[in-house]
């Protein structure tokens, strides 16, 4: 299946005024689509000539996000064949998550604040996001979250 642009990764124009560069917007919409289940493990991305044009930038700038989700291990590109969400990340080490994971926060903090946003909000919403209801075989009695 390939991912439809417009439907998919973007509906809604690149932000010129943002806080973000332009490589970092493709590279973060991609990877919302891949995180919300939108593109499935060997979709085909769009070319990078296509990208490009479709959202009037510099083909080095779609270059450059995709050069990004690869080394995160999120798509992968075949020469002659195209791009392709990857059918599961690689796993890095400890370190290397944990940086991952703090340049995310980081990124995260960014850009709700570049949008207005609390982040103390966006933490929260965050973690109603993550709050699971107990599985069925689990009693709901006697443990508290905390």
């Amino acid at each position: 299946m390939s991912a439809d642009i417009k439907t998919y990764l973007f509906p809604t124009p690149l932000s010129d005024a943002s806080a973000l560069p332009l490589r970092v917007q493709i590279r973060e919409r991609v990877l919302a689509a891949i995180g919300s289940g939108l593109l499935k493990p060997d979709d085909r991305l769009p070319t990078m000539r296509a990208l490009a044009v479709h959202l009037r930038v510099d083909l080095n700038t779609v270059q450059r996000a995709y050069a990004e989700l690869e080394r995160l291990g999120a798509i992968r590109t075949l020469r002659a064949r195209g791009s392709f969400v990857s059918d599961t990340p690689p796993h890095p080490d400890g370190a290397l998550k944990a940086a991952e994971a703090r340049a995310l926060a980081a990124s995260t903090i960014a850009r709700s604040q570049a949008a207005g946003l609390d982040p103390e909000a966006v933490v929260i919403a965050m973690r109603d996001l993550l709050a699971l209801p107990p599985a069925p075989s689990e009693p709901e009695s006697g443990s508290a979250k905390g």
